[in-house]
């Protein structure tokens, strides 16, 4: 109480500040206006905005304040980094706090992956909230690593920095009542349960939301947009690494939407990181598309904290954290220097202090695969029609093809059009097995394969000969997880990722330098274009049997739209 009374002493000017930020513009979300003025400090906490004097002062030099911002939702394991690196590169892009769903890792390790990912994101300067994920498995039409009802989701509830339920994934059993999912949706009927509904439409669309789910990030459409906002939800407007929404979907918000409207990554590999930073991409996109740049940054600031309940983010005011951007210009989003709990942590792009994991695990999880032969890599057809996938790009929706396909002897036979699509169960040694035929992708003369595959993150492998699959295979079980380009049966470049085939301990440079080669090899040597498709998300994202429309699991192929396995022979 003594401190609280010596604060509203300073807050009232009776008594000099600990610390007092001159000669300021902050933007006040709340009114959407600039104030120019002081902005005093104590504790890590702000008192108020009007005109103080310090016991220490810094001149602002009357540049803008923005508080800083909030990822209304990320999967941590996309940086492929673990989470003190990826503190290292959002603090720097204004990032201060984001809204975390592990379910990448705990579709691999369960309960060990969700708590590893608490551990090691503890006490950074990064504020990681946790949405336990909803969907392990995503669907029970492919193995994953672990199986976890509410039950086990309950022990973790009431953990420090643990918010609500992850992104609800199966929206077929929402809408039908699946009693596994409804223990869940009842079990955290007092907390914030994320959506993921793509396509999702009408009355499918209000029971959805009925059931108490509160955002969505799947939106495609501004029609899509606007029929969640006015279901009483939000949308977090997404652009990531492959799944790039904020172009169309900016140009959608209103003064009267913009309320129910955050802004988010989902999913960001190293490079798009570094080189376009996290969701202040997002405000540079919609300040080009006419927004108001005070609103762009209500977006990704107060509007995620009353989403998700976070008590003292988002603003600029009196009882807020001191965690502020200092902008050199409002309208290009342009960053000078970040400050957490009223410290100068960055200067434009470098750190100016070092950031510690509480953990030193440098590895975790076993790559596990069933033996498997040369011969087991051919497709038997009946004919030369088949069920294909079709890559659309820059978008995690596929198409489902019917197609003819170059066949020999009645087997499918590669070419540069068609490619063999190949996933393979890595958790238990199981022997499940899924072939599909893929078109879009372009492969030639090679193979790719990764162990991250959303959303159970089995082995998958695109190529266009058996010979190079199988050594793609066999290369991913002996680096335990990651991904690996093959050429003419040589291994061109890998990317061990050994913290359960997602993450990498190494800095977020080194694991981006080595994607690049990845990258290069795959652009260089198997002649894809990576400018109209990133390779290796898209790929991750071939074997998500919740995005329409038809994907492959190591179960088989699967028709998302009748929520079924097809077979391939059409």
């Amino acid at each position: 109480m003594k401190n609280l009374e010596e604060k509203i002493l300073m807050a009232r000017g009776l008594r000099k500040s600990d610390l007092v930020f001159k000669n300021a513009k902050v933007v006040d979300v709340f009114s959407n206006k600039i104030i120019n003025g002081d902005i005093a400090v104590s504790g890590g906490i702000i008192l108020g905005v009007g005109d103080y004097s310090g016991a220490d002062e810094i001149d602002l030099e009357g540049k803008f304040v923005s508080p800083c911002l909030i990822d209304g939702h990320v999967h941590i394991e996309s940086s492929m980094v673990t989470p003190t690196e990826l503190a290292k590169v959002l603090i720097p892009n204004g990032v201060a706090t984001i809204i975390a769903d592990p379910h990448e890792i705990a579709n691999v390790l369960g309960i060990d992956g969700i708590n590893y990912l608490l551990e090691a994101s503890e006490n950074l300067p990064l504020d990681v909230r946790i949405m336990l994920p909803s969907c392990v498995p995503a669907t029970d039409f492919e193995h994953s690593g672990a199986n976890l009802v509410f039950k086990d989701l309950e022990k973790l509830k009431d953990r420090d920095r643990v918010l609500g339920l992850g992104e609800m994934m199966n929206y077929p059993g929402v809408i039908n009542c699946d009693k596994v999912v409804m223990d869940k949706i009842e079990g955290f009927s007092d907390r914030v349960i994320d959506g993921h509904a793509p396509g999702l439409l009408g009355k499918a669309l209000n029971a959805y939301a009925l059931s108490g789910i509160k955002t969505d990030h799947e939106c495609s459409t501004v029609e899509e947009m606007n029929e969640r906002i006015s279901n009483g939800m939000y949308v977090q407007i997404r652009q990531g690494t492959s799944a790039k929404n904020a172009e169309i979907l900016t140009k959608g918000i209103t003064k009267d939407n913009l309320s129910r409207i955050l802004f988010c990554t989902d999913d960001k590999h190293p490079k798009d990181l570094l080189e376009k930073g996290s969701v202040n991409e997002n405000i540079k996109i919609a300040i080009k598309n006419g927004i108001d740049p005070i609103d762009a940054i209500k977006i990704a600031t107060i509007n995620a904290a009353k989403c998700y309940d976070l008590k003292g983010k988002g603003a600029i005011a009196p009882g807020y954290e001191a965690n502020f951007i200092v902008l050199d210009d409002i309208v290009k989003f342009v960053i000078d220097s970040v400050y957490i709990d009223g410290k100068k942590i960055s200067e434009g792009k470098k750190l100016l202090r070092e950031i510690k994991s509480k953990t030193d695990i440098k590895s975790i999880g076993e790559v596990k695969v069933h033996d498997r032969r040369l011969e087991d890599f051919e497709i038997k057809l009946n004919s030369n029609r088949a069920n294909v996938i079709g890559i659309n790009p820059n978008e995690l929706l596929t198409e489902k093809l019917v197609e003819e396909v170059p066949v020999h002897d009645g087997v499918f036979k590669a070419d540069d059009v068609y490619q063999k699509l190949i996933v393979i169960e890595r958790h238990n040694g199981l022997d499940s097995f899924g072939k599909g035929i893929i078109k879009g992708f372009g492969i030639k003369n090679g193979s790719i394969a990764s162990t991250i595959a959303h959303d159970s993150h089995n082995i998958i492998i695109i190529g266009d000969n058996d010979k190079d699959i199988y050594r793609a295979m066999e290369e991913i079980k002996n680096i335990n997880g990651g991904i690996t380009v093959v050429s003419n049966g040589e291994v061109l470049a890998s990317l061990p990722l050994e913290i359960a085939g997602l993450m990498s301990s190494g800095t977020v440079e080194e694991t981006s330098l080595k994607l690049e080669k990845v990258l290069d090899a795959i652009k260089n040597n198997l002649g894809v274009n990576c400018k109209s498709l990133d390779p290796i998300l898209t790929l991750g994202f071939m074997s998500l049997p919740v995005i329409p429309n038809l994907k492959l699991t190591d179960e088989g192929l699967f028709d998302v739209s009748e929520f079924k396995f097809i077979d391939i022979n059409a």
